[in-house]
């Protein structure tokens, strides 16, 4: 299964953050979408993302003067790409080797998705009831 499989199962909408935005304006974005990350987008593209738990670590050191940073001070720099192209299996190696639970797709240099673990484990998922499915069949059907 590839990238482009599970972008046309969850869809292909990225919510994207300037790096001026506050940290507060950021939270407000990520409970109302739902979502535990956001990619940093500059006035060339992307140049950072921003989590869940990249607020963690920086409340611990900075307390409640965090919310009003801007997202730009604690995003994510080390970005990892894929392609739509890429299988699902070697963007979960490279997942859980670099320890991340978001991955911008980029199409032509494009922001065409994000996938995230759980994105990644739902395809599983489905893949694994379909392969059953089909088992169950052959071996009823004899």
């Amino acid at each position: 299964m590839r990238i482009a499989d599970v972008l046309r199962n969850k869809g292909s909408s990225v919510a994207t953050i300037a790096p001026e935005t506050s940290v507060a304006d950021l939270l407000a974005g990520l409970v109302g979408r739902n979502i535990g990350a956001m990619v940093v987008v500059g006035p060339e593209g992307p140049v950072g993302i921003v989590s869940e738990r990249d607020v963690v670590r920086r409340l611990h050191d900075l307390g409640a003067d965090l919310l009003t940073r801007p997202v730009g001070e604690i995003m994510t720099t080390h970005l990892l790409f894929c392609a739509p192209e890429d299988s699902v299996d070697s963007l979960s190696a490279a997942m859980t080797h670099h320890r991340v639970r978001h991955i911008p797709v980029l199409q032509d240099g494009r922001l065409s998705g994000i996938v995230s673990i759980g994105d990644l484990v739902k395809s599983r998922m489905q893949e694994l009831e379909s392969s059953t499915e089909y088992l169950q069949a052959y071996i009823t059907q004899g």
